[in-house]
């Protein structure tokens, strides 16, 4: 047996009166998720365990069976792994966000979705302008970027930076959460506000607000941690051999490395609407060749989410049915040896609400020569009726794995 789990990034919904009082799942055309339900099992995933916030690099590790207790260690270093990224002893790393202020207001999390070639030219700006012997920014992807700090203290409180469109900045700013804290925060929001003094007018951001485009115009450091120390998927499950994982996001690669699967890198891929659904279905049957599991990441329906857009958010959901999830489907089905296919997403991420929650989402199992349960349709309301109930983190890739 072979597994691939699809999961789309923010895909749960809430209810909208722009349709009809459905979620996105309801509405959307899904034909390959409703038939993989019908013909599979379902039910509930709560993947954002209890006092946790409800990041993806949380609820990606929840699915994947982490202890989140005894791993977790922040955003930014599960990106600085994908990245090439090596902490060391007494460094601290932070996702660091290029964001957009207005009226002194956090206008959105991405800076308009600057692109990485401009993103790169900024980041390395702020280096020579704010980087020292103990603080260092590394470019990542599009928005998405790393602070490491040394000698910093990881017990601070941040506050990320997509759950807060549309409020004041300033009283949004790092703060201590222990006294031994209070210098890191300090320094912290002292590169927050210099970097607003550097970016404003920088031929970057001058060129995008002559286009019409937000500028990035300050950077936002969240999600403190050290190195962290994650088993590899292969000790945990010895019939598990090899695996992969296939996203466009740094975050999402940063774990996979973590727990052992091999980065694929696929030409096109995004993390927004157009991203390169044929690329990535391809590498994904290439890849379950060779290896028993893969990890297959989609982040546009999230960044729809964020966005507040209800009509890219159904687009989103419908493409992944169409161009990810139905030729993948269709080439394994008539494999020799089955393909057990997931779907689900990691958390909702609500268009009316336009950040994360944490209520528990639907889950698919779809396993060849396994009796279906009663539901024929994937969404939120019909996966409460499936035969695994609601399940705890670890448990879901308990059950894929049966």
């Amino acid at each position: 047996m072979k597994y691939i789990i699809i999961l789309g990034d923010g895909m749960a919904d809430w209810p909208l009166p722009e349709l009809g009082n459905k979620t996105i799942l309801q509405y959307a055309r899904k034909p390959y998720m409703d038939m993989l339900a019908q013909k599979g099992c379902t039910g509930m995933l709560k993947s954002v365990p209890q006092g946790f916030h409800p990041g993806s690099e949380v609820a990606n590790m929840a699915v994947l069976g982490y202890n989140l207790d005894k791993v977790f260690e922040g955003r930014g270093v599960l990106e600085a792994a994908n990245i090439g990224v090596e902490l060391k002893p007494g460094q601290m790393c932070m996702r660091c966000n290029l964001i957009c202020v207005q009226d002194g207001k956090i206008k959105n999390h991405s800076a308009g979705h600057i692109s990485t070639e401009e993103a790169a030219e900024l980041i390395e700006y702020l280096q020579e302008n704010l980087g020292s012997e103990t603080i260092h920014f590394h470019t990542g992807i599009q928005y998405r970027h790393l602070l490491v700090m040394d000698g910093a203290d990881k017990h601070i409180e941040c506050v990320p930076p997509h759950d807060v469109p549309g409020e004041q900045f300033m009283p949004l700013l790092v703060k201590a959460a222990t006294p031994e804290a209070e210098n890191t925060a300090e320094q912290i929001n002292r590169l927050i506000l210099e970097s607003q003094k550097l970016l404003e007018n920088h031929p970057v951001n001058l060129k995008r607000k002559a286009m019409g485009k937000d500028p990035a115009n300050s950077i936002w450091p969240w999600s403190a941690g050290y190195r962290p120390s994650m088993q590899p998927l292969s000790e945990r499950y010895s019939f598990l051999k090899s695996g992969s994982v296939i996203s466009a996001v740094d975050l999402i690669k940063g774990i996979g490395h973590y727990a052992g699967l091999k980065v694929i890198d696929v030409e096109g891929a995004t993390g927004l609407f157009d991203t390169n659904y044929k690329n990535k279905a391809d590498a994904a049957l290439e890849a379950l060749k060779s290896d028993d599991f893969v990890y297959l990441h989609v982040e546009a329906p999230d960044e729809a989410g964020h966005e507040g857009n209800v009509n890219l958010k159904v687009r989103t959901v419908e493409d992944l049915d169409a161009k990810l999830i139905a030729p993948i489907y269709e080439a394994v089905k008539d494999w020799d040896e089955p393909v057990t296919i997931a779907v689900l997403p990691d958390h909702p991420t609500p268009c009316a609400h336009r950040t994360h929650t944490a209520e528990p989402v639907p889950f698919l199992i779809f396993k060849p020569g396994v009796n279906s349960d009663s539901v024929e349709r994937y969404d939120e309301e019909e996966c409460k009726s499936g035969i695994y109930g609601v399940l705890e983190a670890p448990q879901f890739i308990e059950k894929l794995f049966e």
